[in-house]
C-alpha cells in the first residue's frame, strides 16, 4: 500500500510540502530497512514457494480453503520477490529503475497487499457458509464457483490499487548533505488527496475486511454453541491463527495511517499537528516493516501447525496439513447429519479423523 511504499523511499509529509523529505536520506533508516527486507526476502520467497509446491505437487485433495491458501501464498510470495528492488533502492539511496518500474512495482505491491487481506476475508466467509448455512446452500459453493469469486477478487484489487500507479513518479531530491538523488515518490501535494488516500487505504484494506471477519466468526461460534458439535476443527483454528497474526502485524500500520490523516486536519504550525507529525514520522518505518514481515509469516505459522506431520510425512507435511481442510468439511457435513439423527458427534468426529489420518499416510 502507498504508506508502506513510502517507508522505503517516498517522502514523509511536512507542513510546507508533503514531498520535502525522503527516508532514503537517512543512513540509519536505509540500513535498518535493507536488513529487514533482506531477511524478509530470504524467508518469505522460499517459504511461500514451498507452500505453492506443497499444494500443487503433493496435496491429493484440494478444498476451498486450500485454494484460498494457494492464492494467498502466491500473493505473499510475489510481494516478497519484489523486495529485492527495494533493497537495491535503500542500498543506493537512489531510484535507478526508471519511471515505469517506479509506478509498476509500487502498484504490484499494493495489489498483492490488498489481495492478502481480501483472501483472508474470503476464508472466514467460506467457513461461515460451511458451518452456519444449510447444507443445500453450502453444497452449491463448488470449487468452480470459488475460482470465479477469487478471479473477481483479483480484478477488484487491481482496480482499487490504481492510485498507486497514477499518483507516483520519479523526481530529484536532495539529502542532508545537499547531494542530489532520485526518489520514487507520490506526486500528490494537496492535503485533501492525502486524507482521502490514507483513509481509503485503511477503510478498504483493514476496517471493512475485519468487520466481515469478526462478524463471520461471531456467527460461527454462536452456531457451534447451539449444536452438539463442540470439537475444534483444524481449518477453523488455522484460519483464525492467520486472521489474528495478520491483525497484529497490520494494526499498528493503520493506526499510524489515521494519525497522519488526523494531522492534515489541523492548521500549519499548530502544536497538535506538529505532535501528530512527529508520531507518524518516527513510527512509519517500524510499522511498515511489520506489515512487510506479515507476508513471510504464514509459512512459519503453517510449519508450527503441521509439525505433527513432519516426522511421518517429511517434505509432504504441509500438504497433509492442507488436506485436513478437506476432512474438516466432511466433519461439518456429518455434524449436520448427527444433529438430525441424534448421533454422538464426538464419536463421529473421532472416527472421521482416524480414517482421514489413514488416508493421509
Amino acid at each position: 500500500m502507498n504508506n508502506l511504499s513510502d517507508t522505503f523511499g517516498s517522502p514523509v509529509a511536512r507542513d510546507k510540502d508533503p514531498e520535502d523529505d525522503s527516508v532514503v536520506s537517512n543512513d540509519f533508516s536505509t540500513t535498518v530497512g535493507a536488513v529487514i527486507l533482506g531477511l524478509v526476502f530470504l524467508l518469505g520467497v522460499p517459504g511461500n514457494l514451498f507452500i505453492v509446491w506443497s499444494i500443487l505437487a503433493r496435496a491429493r485433495r484440494r478444498s476451498v480453503t486450500t485454494l484460498l491458501i494457494l492464492n494467498l501464498a502466491c500473493a505473499d510470495g510475489f510481494l516478497m520477490a519484489l523486495t529485492i528492488f527495494f533493497i537495491v533502492y535503500l542500498a543506493k539511496q537512489s531510484w535507478v529503475f526508471g519511471t515505469a518500474m517506479c509506478k509498476g512495482l509500487f502498484y504490484l505491491c499494493n495489489v498483492n497487499m490488498y489481495a492478502s487481506i481480501f483472501l483472508i476475508t474470503l476464508m472466514s466467509v467460506h467457513r461461515l457458509v460451511v458451518v452456519v448455512l444449510p447444507r443445500r446452500i453450502s453444497a452449491r459453493l463448488s470449487r468452480k464457483a470459488v475460482r470465479h469469486v477469487i478471479l473477481g477478487m483479483w480484478l477488484l484489487v487491481a482496480a482499487i490499487a490504481l492510485p498507486s500507479l497514477i499518483f507516483r513518479d520519479v523526481r530529484e531530491d536532495k539529502d542532508d548533505r545537499n547531494k542530489t538523488r532520485l526518489v520514487c515518490a507520490p506526486n500528490h501535494t494537496l492535503p485533501t488527496y492525502v486524507r482521502f488516500q490514507y483513509s481509503f487505504e485503511t477503510v478498504a484494506g483493514f476496517i471493512l475486511p475485519y468487520a466481515v471477519i469478526i462478524t463471520s466468526y461471531v456467527l460461527i461460534l454462536r452456531r457451534l454453541r447451539n449444536t452438539r458439535f463442540r470439537r475444534k476443527v483444524r481449518s477453523e483454528n488455522l484460519i483464525l491463527a492467520i486472521v489474528v497474526m495478520f491483525c497484529l502485524f497490520w494494526l499498528p500500520y493503520h493506526v499510524i495511517n489515521m494519525i497522519q490523516v488526523a494531522a492534515e486536519w489541523y492548521k500549519e504550525g499548530s502544536p497538535t499537528r506538529e505532535t501528530l507529525q512527529d508520531i507518524y514520522q518516527l513510527s512509519r518505518a517500524v510499522t511498515s516493516a511489520l506489515a512487510f514481515i506479515s507476508s513471510c509469516a504464514n509459512p512459519v505459522l503453517y510449519t508450527f501447525a503441521g509439525k505433527s506431520y513432519i516426522k511421518k510425512n517429511g517434505l509432504a507435511f504441509m500438504a497433509r496439513l492442507f488436506e485436513g481442510t478437506s476432512l474438516d468439511q466432511t466433519v461439518n457435513k456429518r455434524s449436520r447429519a448427527a444433529e438430525r439423527g441424534n448421533i454422538d458427534l464426538c464419536n463421529v468426529d473421532s472416527n472421521t479423523a482416524s480414517s482421514g489420518a489413514q488416508n493421509g499416510k
